[in-house]
Order: structure tokens, then sequence, then C-alpha cells
């Protein structure tokens, strides 16, 4: 049914990294789930007032923060899609991940409105009536909220986007909630556990369901501001796409800045052959950053390396160099290395690269590897800019 709905409401469907077809797809996405939402929102309201259910009530709610939501999430959609300017020359993306911060908080706050709510419903429980209607009215809730969970997904990842995964996991915990909401109300209608403060019981879980949704969100979004790794999967494609030109031996120090859905910057070291003639590298590496901004969508910047290929000389010393680092922890390697002779004392320099999750502190990383090469040979002396890495 997605697919159906993709083909007829977005035109050129396929084109997923043109901008405005990313925004079609949002704000078909966001629109759809404030229908849904506050069809849902309403339904509930009303059987809940009904049937003076605090856990429909509850349900009811959280439905209504979910329509907010979407309506957040289409008005940053909005503002990410505005071109550059003066003021914001790498674009307005971030806005996606600044709306989805804001809708988490919204989430935080009802469900800690309903937490309250509930625990008191706990301790001064009251009747609950339920009738054929409110059975029907919550079977297609979780219905509704079910398809909505699929149809997210979908969308969510057609376009990357973190915002509407985000919503297809609160549309599948809304279907664990309204599933026990729908629960108390069978017990309501058979007069099951009477005397119990089931009500109040659900009305709590729904509101953990809501809270916990609400920090998994905010956790995600906030790296995201911050700064998380790339994903790994694009990491190898770099790595595998640079395979394809001959003419590089190698590349490092990966780095990816994200400024929101496609707009990631790109930049690495890339290793050539020291013999290379100079020109002919930098055209190799124009053509790189033209072919990698065709292929990815982002903006590349490489740096380039040149790396001693023809001293049989600098190659032991490299591989000398290595093992060293390597028996400290095999997590080490090393990059960018260069060396220099005396009559009698050897430099190698090289940048050690410190996996960022090893317990020894980077200067002792350092500071050991240096030892290591010291004790192996007393005549090198290793100067060593020690890093971790940014993916």
């Amino acid at each position: 049914m997605t697919n159906l709905l993709i083909k007829a409401f977005i035109k050129n469907a396929k084109d997923t990294k043109n901008e405005k077809v990313r925004a079609a797809y949002a704000t078909f996405a966001s629109v759809t789930g404030i229908f849904c939402n506050l069809l849902l929102f309403a339904g509930k309201l009303v059987i809940g007032l009904l049937t003076a259910s605090v856990a429909i009530i509850a349900d009811a709610f959280n439905n209504v923060t979910d329509a907010g939501g979407a309506l957040v999430t289409l008005l940053g959609f909005r503002l990410a899609g505005k071109p550059v300017d003066k003021e914001h020359p790498l674009g307005h993306g971030r806005f996606e991940y600044i709306s989805g911060f804001i809708v988490d908080v919204i989430i935080l706050f009802v469900g800690a409105e309903l937490l309250i709510s509930s625990v008191e419903r706990i301790f001064s429980p009251a009747p609950v009536r339920a009738d054929a209607l409110t059975l029907i009215v919550l079977g297609v809730a979780i219905f509704i909220k079910l398809w909505l969970f699929f149809f997210y997904r979908k969308m969510g990842k057609t376009i990357s986007s973190s915002a509407l995964s985000s919503a297809a996991l609160d549309s599948i915990s809304d279907c664990v909630a309204t599933s026990l909401v729908l629960f108390t109300a069978i017990c309501a209608k058979y007069s099951l556990f009477a005397g119990f403060p089931l009500d109040g019981i659900v009305g709590v879980l729904v509101a953990c369901f809501i809270l916990f949704t609400g920090f998994k969100a905010a956790k995600e979004t906030i790296d995201l501001l911050l700064g998380s790794p790339p994903d790994p999967t694009f990491v190898r494609e770099i790595h595998e796409f640079v395979k394809g030109y001959k003419e590089v031996l190698g590349i490092h120090d990966v780095m990816v800045h994200d400024y929101g859905p496609g707009r990631k910057i790109v930049s690495f070291h890339a290793e050539i052959p020291s013999n290379q003639n100079i020109n002919y590298a930098h055209e190799v590496i124009d053509k790189i950053e033209r072919d990698m901004f065709e292929h990815f969508r982002c903006i590349v910047t490489i740096h380039l390396d040149p790396l001693e290929t023809g001293n049989e000389k600098v190659q032991a010393m490299r591989c000398f160099a290595e093992r060293c680092a390597t028996a400290i922890d095999p997590s080490f390697s090393i990059h960018d290395f260069r060396m220099t002779q005396g009559e009698k004392n050897t430099n190698l320099i090289f940048d050690l690269l410190v996996p960022a999750d090893c317990k020894m502190p980077l200067e002792q990383a350092v500071k050991a590897v240096a030892e290591k090469i010291k004790s192996e040979n007393e005549n090198c002396f290793a100067v060593i800019r020690g890093e971790h890495p940014y993916v």
C-alpha cells in the first residue's frame, strides 16, 4: 500500500538524492502522520471521557503528541530545505535534527504528566466503563498504528531520515501501549480484576512507554547534533570507491561532517607514490573529488600524501614500526610514515592511530610505541603524532 501511495503522490519518487523529491517524501509522510494521529486522538479522547478511563485518555494524548511531532518534523524539513545564505554557507540541514529534538522534549513532557495522573489514579481508583464500541475503536487504533510503523519505516529508509525512523519506532511503541489499554478495556467490560487499580497501572505503563521512546529518540537526536560517527557502510563505500583509482595506494584520516541529511562533507588523505608527477597526481585527486560528488552527492576534500614505494630500506623500517606498534596493541596502526637518516641515527616519523575505545591514554600509547622502537633498535628515534579515528 505504501508503494502505491508513493507512486500516486510523489513525482520522480526514485530520484531520492534530489532535495525536492526528498522534501516531497517528508511532507507526504508528515501530513499522513498528522491526519492519522489526530483521528486517533479524537476517537480515543471521546471514548476515554465516556468510560472515565485514565489509560485511554493517556493513550489519546500520546497520539496528539505524535501529531504535534509530525507537524514539527514537517516544519523542520521545510526549514532544512532552505538554500544556503551568507550566515549559513553549509545550508540549514540540521534544522531537521533540531525539530526532532523539539518533538522529543514534547514527548518527554507529556509522558511525565501522564505518569503523574496515572499514579494518582492508582491511589484514588475510579470505576471504568467499557462497551463494544470502545473495544472496536482501540482495535482499529492498533491496526492504524501498525500500518504507520511500516509506512514511516519505508519512508525513513527511502530518504535516510532519522526523524521518520524515530516516528516508526514511536508507532510500534504505541501499538504495545494501546494493546495494554485494550486489555484494560476488556477487563472493565467483563468485570475482571474488580477492585484492582488496573486502569491506573496500565496508565503508568503507557506513560513509561512514552518516556522510554522520548529518551531514546532524544539521545539519538543529540548524538546527531553533537557529531556521531558516520554509518560504517558509508565509510566502507568510500574506501571501495577510491580503490577504483590505480594511482591511489590507500587512504586514511577519513572524516565525515554531517550538516543534515544529504549535506555531508568528506575529507581524507590519499597516498600517492612519491615519484608520481605532482601535476598528474593533482589531476587524479581533482577527478576523484568530482566523481565522488556525483556518486555520493557530498563535498569531498582530499589531502595528498606522498608515499615512498621504491626505497626498500624505507619500506623495511615502516614494517618495523608497524610491528612495534601492534606489539603494544594489535588494534594500533600507523600512516604518513617518513624516515630521515643521519650517520648513526635514524628518525622514524609517523602518525599512530589509536582506537577511541582503547583503554590506554593517547599520550601513554605514543610513549609506549616510541620506547618499543628504541628498545628494538637503539639507533632509531620515533617522532610520533598520536590521534583517534573520526569514523
